[in-house]
C-alpha cells in the first residue's frame, strides 16, 4: 500500500465484514450490522482512507476505538451509530490533544467497522492495523495495552447520549473492570475509546495490515462461491490455516454473565471426523477447541467456525443446533505470543490453568 493510502470503496465493505468475521474467531460483534451502518455513511458522501502504519508521524496522535459488551446483544440492541465517535471526542478533549488517525482495537467482527464509522464522522483516516490481529473479550487484551499504552483517559458512550470518562486508572485491569460495569449499565453494548497513542508507539505495537487482510479474505470467500469452488478449502489454502474438525452442532449453550457471552458448542464429527466429538469453549470468542477430549487449538491462536457449504464465518451469537461447520485454526501474530502477551491472552488468563500454550504452527491436524 502506498504511503498516501487507499480510498475505501463501498464494494470493499462486504468483503471486509466477511474477513473480519473470520478473524474475529467468533466475536467482535456482528459484522453485517456494522457493514450496513458504514455503507449508509458512504452513500451519504462520507469518505475514509486506509493508511499504512508507515504513514504515521512519530508525534501524531492516534485514537483507538471499538465496541464493548456482549456480541449477542448487538443483534438485538442496534447501535445509534455515533457511540465510538463520541467516546473518541471525549478522550481527545480530556487528554488535550488532537488525533489525526483512528485505529481498531480489534480487527474481528463489527469492531473492524467501528473505526471506519468514527473516522468517517470525524473526517480522519483509518490505520491499516489493529491491536489483536483477531478479537478478544477484554480491554487489556490489546497489543497496545500489553506493551505499555496509557490506560487513561478512556471513555465509554451509549446510544442514548451518555458519555462516561475514566480520567485516571490504576492499571489496565481496573479499566476493564470499570468499563465492563459501565457497559452492562448501558445495556451490554457501547462504544469505547482509550487514551490517544503516539504514532511511533502504534507503529511498534500494532498488528500490521489487518484491514487489507480482512478484505482479501472476504474476496477469497466471495470468489470461491462465484466459481462454485469448495470455499473452506480455498480459505484454508489462501490463509495458511489448518482444518481441525468438521461436524454438526449437537448442543449450544450461551448465557450473558458479567457483560460477556459465555458458553460452549458441542459437535459430532462428520466426514473424516465421523465418530469423533469436539467441544469449543466460548467467552465472546472461541477460546479452546478440544477434539475427543484433547486440546488441539487454544488462545491466543485463532479458532474459526465456517459454515461447511458456503464458507460463511460464523460468529458465536449465530451458532445454532444442527449447523454443519468446519473448524479451522490460524496462528496469531507474533506480538501476541511473547511471554508478556501470554500472561494476558494465554489459556491461563481465561481460566484454564491446566493448559500450556503451544504455537499452532508446530501442530498438525489429524483424526
Amino acid at each position: 500500500m502506498p504511503v498516501e493510502g487507499y480510498l475505501l470503496k463501498e464494494e470493499d465493505l462486504v468483503p471486509l465484514s466477511m474477513g473480519a468475521a473470520l478473524l474475529g474467531t467468533g466475536g467482535g460483534g456482528n459484522p453485517y450490522i456494522g457493514m450496513l451502518r458504514a455503507r449508509e455513511l458512504m452513500r451519504k458522501g462520507a469518505e475514509v482512507r486506509i493508511i499504512p502504519l508507515e504513514a504515521l508521524a512519530d508525534d501524531a496522535w492516534v485514537a483507538e476505538v471499538g465496541g464493548i459488551g456482549a456480541p449477542v446483544v448487538g443483534v438485538e440492541k442496534i447501535e445509534e451509530g455515533g457511540e465510538c465517535y463520541r467516546a473518541m471526542r471525549a478522550v481527545e478533549e480530556t487528554a488535550g490533544v488532537t488525533v489525526s488517525a483512528v485505529i481498531s482495537a480489534e480487527i474481528g467482527g463489527a469492531n473492524s467497522i467501528e473505526p471506519i464509522i468514527a473516522a468517517a464522522m470525524a473526517g480522519l483516516p483509518v490505520v491499516d492495523g489493529d491491536g489483536m490481529g483477531r478479537a478478544f473479550p477484554e480491554v487489556q487484551m490489546t497489543t497496545y495495552m500489553i506493551y505499555g499504552a496509557d490506560v487513561a483517559p478512556a471513555a465509554i458512550a451509549d446510544d442514548k447520549g451518555n458519555v462516561v470518562v475514566f480520567k485516571e486508572m490504576v492499571d489496565m485491569f481496573w479499566l476493564e473492570r470499570f468499563a465492563r460495569d459501565a457497559s452492562v449499565a448501558m445495556g451490554a453494548g457501547a462504544g469505547f475509546a482509550v487514551a490517544p497513542m503516539r504514532g511511533d508507539f502504534v507503529r511498534r505495537t500494532a498488528v500490521p495490515g489487518t484491514v487489507t487482510q480482512a478484505i482479501e479474505i472476504g474476496r477469497t470467500i466471495l470468489e470461491a462461491r462465484a466459481k462454485r469452488q469448495n470455499v473452506v478449502d480455498r480459505v484454508v489454502e489462501s490463509t495458511g490455516a489448518t482444518l481441525f474438525f468438521t461436524g454438526k452442532i449437537t448442543d449450544i449453550k450461551r448465557e450473558l454473565t458479567g457483560g460477556f457471552s459465555r458458553g460452549h458448542a458441542l459437535l459430532s464429527g462428520v466426514g473424516d471426523w465421523a465418530g469423533s466429538e469436539a467441544r469449543i469453549a466460548i467467552q465472546n470468542e472461541n477460546l479452546v477447541l478440544w477434539v475427543d477430549d484433547k486440546p488441539v487449538v487454544m488462545v491466543p491462536d485463532l479458532i474459526v467456525n465456517l459454515e461447511m457449504d458456503t464458507g460463511e464465518p460464523l460468529t458465536t451469537e449465530i451458532l445454532r443446533y444442527g449447523q454443519r461447520i468446519a473448524v479451522i485454526g490460524l496462528p496469531v501474530h507474533d506480538l501476541m505470543k511473547t511471554q508478556r502477551a501470554l500472561e494476558i491472552v494465554g489459556p491461563k488468563a481465561f481460566g484454564y490453568p491446566e493448559l500450556t500454550f503451544q504455537p499452532l504452527e508446530f501442530r498438525t491436524a489429524s483424526k
